[in-house]
């Protein structure tokens, strides 16, 4: 990429407050803005407005724009999207109502399944087959076609979403459908085979679907977002983060908008890998949490876990297959809603319950003063001492403990009869267990020891919760960075260009056929580099995967494949990876059956300059802090007179001993009594347990 003056803007619109940071040639200027939910692109414009006067430069000085944000995820969640057709297979019409077999709440008798995205009056069929092989069965009806156009016509749809059988592997059908579509529709248009080319059917078919759903919303935000930017003087490129982790252009992000629902916890956890990278920490778990919602990634040897499918909107907590699945690659990672903004309850059993339910921005916990009445997790922090209420969010939103504690009484303590503060504590108790015991289950299912890794938290609340979540989970080490509040934004600047292409076909390793494997990654090479160029003409690296099973096995794993052309003799080669890998996730290999190839992968992405890495240093010496308030100490059960020490005065090598409570602009990191914080050479903050041995 071409590098004008240096200067750089990230932007991470979340459900309750828009990031902004500017990085002038390596300082960076950080703001938190509300989200405005009617025109989401004015808290970009009012946060690099705020970034610009602090950093006293222009907007028309910024070279790029990198962006990330949930509103097509809230859109699917939400289900406010465009009213979509779906086009499939005659005889396919139910798939995404029938799902699977699997039954994710095993003895529940009275299960619901998701409602579908699009209804079944809404789901037309065709005539026309593929098999498996790629081959055309019975010929596309494209007679029946052009009538169902007509009706989709009259009916007013927004979108339209194309899945055929099969087409993952030979998309002739598709690209015909759409083609004759487009003679009578002026609508956008998605299709299977460029959406997610993977095998599926129930996967790919909601992929598409969630791709066109959203897909108006999408592009007319982000041609708002680049016409009104223009006016305001920054005429930069924009370039957008998706969920695997990479940046594309904003024209690829509107055609592909499905790619973006996880595009800001996916920055996140590119800022937790760098952070991870720079200390030298190869076993990691970032905690990231926010206003409305906190996520937890796994991060081994310094890369974020990754998986090519993840599930959106999940109605029973924790339940895989609750929720509607997306064939995209992402970042893996569990979400719960869990924010600052999640509104506490209390149900009929007379528990405390929180979310996932959010006040979010508007109108926001009940102490933002913006008519919300309801407790919020914000509130419970209050109460207990852990906010200053006249420097929130450095003084722009001033909090009301009074509104607070009363919100906490009616809604919580009244019912349980518990004093405000007790009840606040058993909000954010409630709060911190939820995280610990989604943490649980996403480190199980992945096969690891959570209690072995160093948290690395960030998002405005999680340095809040950060350390009782560490005493919950085991973990002995917390690192809290610099902008910790702003971390999502700030790991958009240090996000590659990449991208990843993915095409699906069965192929037996006994028929290994060299000049068709080399022809299919080639075309996958191309497609991925091609989107990675359109963003930098630097250096690309490429990461081949090929996705394998033992023939009659449900699921495959990934094989690491060599970035060179095969040759007839590499079969072996290949199969003793496969052997290998699968060893490392079972065990042991089993001999005798079929290996089969399933999906190929093409990972492209920019070379970046490796980070200069630096000592985590664990001793350091005591200073006196020079003002103290009353904070409630879990482990006493009440307040204490807790040291209260502004971040910007510390210095590297300053030990902060619990309880304290350390504040910044953007957020608040609460160092519990089992925990001192020490402060590194760059400014990060290591919460460390006492009497630990290095």
């Amino acid at each position: 990429m071409t590098v004008g003056q240096g200067i750089r803007l990230g932007a991470d619109i979340g459900g309750t407050f828009t990031d902004i940071v500017l990085d002038v040639r390596g300082t960076l200027h950080s703001t938190k803005v509300l989200t405005n939910y009617s025109a989401p692109e004015q808290a970009i414009l009012d946060g690099l407005e705020i970034v610009c006067a602090d950093a006293g430069v222009g907007p028309e000085e910024i070279d790029t724009i990198i962006h990330g944000t949930t509103l097509a995820t809230n859109a699917l969640i939400e289900r406010r999207g465009a009213r979509t057709a779906l086009i499939t297979t005659e005889g396919f019409r139910d798939v995404i109502e029938m799902r699977t077999e699997n039954r994710f709440e095993q003895y529940d008798l009275n299960l619901k399944l998701p409602t579908p995205l699009i209804p079944r009056e809404d789901r037309f069929t065709v005539r026309g087959r593929i098999s498996a092989q790629g081959e055309q069965l019975q010929p596309l009806d494209e007679a029946a076609l052009r009538q169902t156009a007509g009706t989709i016509k009259a009916r007013e749809f927004g979108a339209v979403a194309i899945g055929f059988i099969h087409s993952y592997v030979n998309d002739a059908h598709e690209k015909r459908a759409r083609d004759i579509l487009a003679e009578t529709l002026d609508l956008p248009i998605s299709i299977s085979s460029e959406v997610s080319p993977q095998m599926r059917e129930f996967e790919r078919f909601n992929t598409v679907c969630a791709n066109a759903y959203v897909r108006p919303q999408m592009a007319d935000y982000l041609s708002r977002l680049q016409v009104r930017l223009k006016e305001m003087g920054a005429g930069c490129p924009v370039f957008m983060i998706h969920s695997g982790g990479g940046l594309i252009s904003v024209e690829t992000a509107a055609e592909f908008p499905v790619r973006l629902v996880e595009s800001g916890p996916a920055g996140g956890a590119i800022f937790a890998a760098d952070i991870a990278r720079r200390f030298g920490l190869d076993r990691v778990v970032s905690y990231d949490m926010g206003g409305t919602t906190a996520k937890i990634c796994l991060i081994d040897d310094f890369q974020p876990q990754t998986a090519r499918t993840f599930e959106v909107a999940r109605t029973y907590r924790f339940c895989k297959g609750s929720g509607m699945p997306i064939s995209i690659p992402v970042i893996e990672m569990i979400e719960i809603g869990a924010g600052g903004g999640s509104i506490a309850w209390v149900d009929a059993m007379g528990r405390i319950q929180v979310g996932p339910e959010s006040a979010a921005s508007e109108p926001g916990p009940a102490c933002y003063q913006r008519g919300g009445d309801r407790p919020a997790v914000t509130d419970a922090d209050l109460v207990m001492g852990k906010l200053d209420p006249d420097n929130f969010a450095g003084g722009k939103i001033r909090l009301s403990v009074e509104r607070a504690g009363n919100a906490i009484a009616r809604d919580v303590g009244d019912r349980l009869g518990l004093e405000p503060q007790a009840a606040a504590f058993g909000i954010c108790d409630v709060v911190d267990e939820n995280m610990a015991n989604a943490a649980r289950v996403h480190a199980v299912e992945s096969g690891k020891n959570i209690s072995e890794k160093t948290m690395i938290a960030f998002g405005g609340a999680a340095p809040l919760h950060a350390a009782r979540l560490c005493e919950k989970l085991g973990v002995d080490r917390c690192l809290i960075p610099q902008g910790a509040g702003v971390g999502s934004a700030i790991g958009f600047l240090r996000a590659p260009f990449g991208y990843e292409a993915l095409a699906s076909k069965i192929t037996a390793l006994s028929c290994f056929d060299a000049a068709a494997l080399n022809d299919l990654l080639d075309g996958l090479k191309n497609t991925a580099e091609s989107f990675v160029r359109a963003g930098t003409s630097g250096v690309i690296e490429r990461e081949i995967t090929g996705f394998m099973r033992y023939a009659g096995q449900g699921w495959e794993i990934p094989v690491p494949l060599p970035d060179r052309a095969f040759g007839a003799g590499d079969a072996g080669m290949i199969a003793e990876a496969f052997k290998a890998r699968y060893a490392q996730f079972f065990g042991r290999a089993v001999e005798g059956p079929e290996i089969e190839f399933v999906t190929f992968s093409v990972k492209a992405q920019d070379v970046r300059a490796p980070v200069e890495r630096q000592a985590l240093v664990e001793t350091g010496a005591p200073m006196n802090a020079p003002d103290r308030r009353p904070v409630f100490d879990p482990a006493l059960g009440g307040n204490e007179e807790t040291n209260i020490v502004a971040r910007d005065t510390l210095v590297a090598g300053n030990r902060v001993s619990g309880p304290a409570v350390i504040v910044e602009r953007e957020t608040s990191t609460v160092v519990t009594s089992p925990f001192d914080a020490i402060v590194q050479a760059d400014g990060t903050l290591l919460l460390v347990r006492k009497g630990l041995k290095s």
